[in-house]
């Protein structure tokens, strides 16, 4: 099992074309989320589930993507 769980700021920069700043704000604010549900976050990444619900409805339009 070698699938990664987590998409990283520079990934989600690039699947929402938005700078390297942004990306990391938007990092810190899913974390920042998460972790007020109880949840441990990592630095600079995001679990892939949860980002794909808050921006794309649960499932990511392009299923390529890793």
């Amino acid at each position: 099992m070698n699938e990664k769980l987590y998409y990283t700021a520079d990934e989600i920069g690039q699947m929402i074309g938005v700078g390297r700043t942004k990306s990391y704000r938007i990092v810190r604010q899913l974390n920042t989320e998460l972790e007020a549900k109880g949840y441990l976050t990592v630095g600079g990444k995001v679990p892939k589930e949860f980002f794909n619900e808050k921006y794309f409805g649960g499932s990511h339009p392009k299923e390529g993507i890793a």
